[in-house]
């Protein structure tokens, strides 16, 4: 009964905060600038947190965490790690300063506007917007994945009531305060993760005799996938240090493709708060994510029948509840507003994207006439409730009916965006020889790859052995190959196909350096 009371509360505090901001942050949404960007003025704090929240979902915490701290043990914080250096840090250093640049420079809200005008081509643009739209539903609908279970643990509700109220209180603040509010919330609720991950993870290490007892219990349990041998847990690499690099690979390099993601830089205030933006979001991720994979690297330890199913497969999504479900009433409490907090931020920043992509990039470019202000944030606002309502239902019906299409598509949304944007973003940014058709291979090459994966899935073909057998293993193995072919093709591609126009090309990448006069006095010589 405590639990209850005291989440209860919890949560009814949260809601208000939450929905208070999107109220208050209505003054900066009186525009389609400010709507979506927030007027390109957001400072570091925000900018950071609002990078890593919408980084680390639930999906992270409860699923990912789970999933690979049972297969790798300990050394799934590596994949912490390789998001904190690689999909944060690396992306910030990289991307952070040329994206902010030249979006503002070519007056681009989103990533398929970008590619619209960095290569002169509508055609670029739609069939972006149709790439985000096809793949962000399915992973905005993998959010609410989790949930049901650690909610069970405090409350006998139905799944649907946690996916409703979840996803009305997202759409009522990201309606109201756009960007804005989507990223002071994420501040608040990023706040709640740090503080809530140590906690559980403190928590989860008392439960079993400390650090050193801990990593002690886990040493002695064997792993199959390394001849049985005891240790593997708990070793530097794991049991299988090939399927960890490339978890690392996807889960890292891939941020630099989502447009989500980048996204972030085209609202960031100067020069300054890109610098300092760096390093709170590094270390922001070196918190959540290592932490997480951490601590779901003691996993093993909680093995019981209660983590099977009745075929005897194991629930992945349960294990990380399981852990849990003997804490101390405070951290159940405080774990289910992390929760919240994680998936909410995260599902404010898809939703936001997907429905400005829609909006700015396809409905109303439709238009023979310009369209009011006003008219395009009510288009806006339309759109983010119906994105919201088609995940939730998304979500809903996978629960109730179990429908493998829905799930199959979830795990390959990450593969064919990142696949997809990653590669023609980068040397759109860096590279003048990048050519339209190098761009539109790499939409083709990827969003093709991981439709074939979705289907092999699904048990519509196999395939076994041989190049095809490691490519088409899982959307993970797949998802990188995307990636990384992305990065190849692109660059040959360009080589091999008609250059854009000189001039044009070079009054884009203007905007990197700046003409400065001095004033100077005639030196003597020698």
């Amino acid at each position: 009964m405590f639990t209850k009371i005291l989440t209860a509360v919890l949560l009814l505090i949260f809601f208000a905060v939450m929905t208070g901001i999107g109220l208050y942050c209505r003054r900066h949404a009186t525009d389609v600038n400010g709507f979506v960007l927030g007027g390109r003025s957001v400072g570091p704090w925000l900018s950071a947190f609002a990078f890593g929240t919408s980084y680390f979902s639930a999906v992270v915490f409860v699923g990912y965490a789970g999933q690979f701290g049972w297969n790798f043990g300990l050394a799934s914080t590596w994949i912490g790690l390789g998001n904190a250096f690689i999909g944060s840090l690396l992306a910030w250093v990289i991307l952070g300063r040329r994206t902010r640049i030249m979006t503002q420079h070519l007056s681009t809200k989103t990533m398929p506007d970008f590619f619209g005008k960095r290569f002169d081509s509508k055609a670029l643009k739609i069939a972006a917007s149709f790439i985000v739209f096809i793949f962000l539903i399915p992973y905005t609908a993998s959010l609410y994945n989790g949930l049901s279970s650690l909610f069970h643990i405090a409350f006998d509700i139905p799944y649907w009531v946690v996916i409703a109220v979840m996803a009305g209180l997202t759409g009522l603040y990201v309606i109201f305060g756009g960007y804005m509010a989507t990223a002071i919330n994420d501040f608040i609720q990023g706040i709640i993760m740090l503080g809530g991950i140590v906690a559980v993870i403190a928590a989860v290490l008392a439960d079993n005799g400390g650090l050193s007892q801990s990593i002690v219990s886990l040493s002695q349990v064997q792993a199959p996938e390394a001849g049985a041998l005891e240790g593997a847990y708990s070793s530097f690499v794991g049991p299988q240090p090939l399927y960890l690099l490339i978890v690392v690979l996807l889960t890292s390099l891939g941020t630099w493709g989502l447009p989500q993601m980048v996204g972030k830089f085209y609202s960031i205030k100067n020069e300054d708060a890109i610098k300092k933006g760096t390093i709170i979001s590094t270390i922001f991720a070196i918190i959540v994510s290592g932490g997480c994979y951490f601590l779901g690297g003691f996993g093993r330890l909680y093995d019981s029948p209660a983590l099977y199913n009745e075929a005897g497969k194991l629930m992945t999504d349960s294990i990380i509840p399981t852990m849990l479900s003997k804490m101390p009433g405070i951290i159940i409490a405080v774990v289910m507003v992390l929760v919240l907090s994680a998936s909410m931020s995260t599902l404010s920043s898809l939703v936001l994207t997907s429905s400005s992509t829609l909006t700015l990039d396809v409905i109303l470019p439709m238009r023979k006439k310009e369209t009011k202000e006003k008219t395009q944030l009510i288009v806006l606002r339309l759109f983010i409730l119906f994105f919201i309502i088609v995940s939730a239902v998304l979500a809903v019906l996978k629960d109730t009916f179990n429908f493998s299409m829905i799930a199959q598509m979830m795990g390959v949304s990450w593969g064919a965006l990142a696949g997809s944007f990653l590669a023609p973003f980068l040397y759109g940014l860096y590279w003048k020889r990048t050519t339209k058709a190098s761009v539109a291979v790499s939409f083709v090459f990827s969003s093709c790859l991981m439709i074939v994966q979705m289907l092999i899935s699904m048990g519509v073909f196999t395939v076994s052995g041989g190049i095809l057998g490691f490519v088409f293993k899982n959307s993970l193995y797949s998802g990188v190959v995307a990636m990384v072919g992305g990065l190849i093709l692109v660059p040959i591609i360009s080589l091999l196909t008609p250059k854009m126009k000189k001039d044009q090309v070079n009054a884009m990448f203007t905007c990197y350096s700046e003409d400065v006069t001095v004033k100077t006095t005639k030196s003597l010589g020698n």
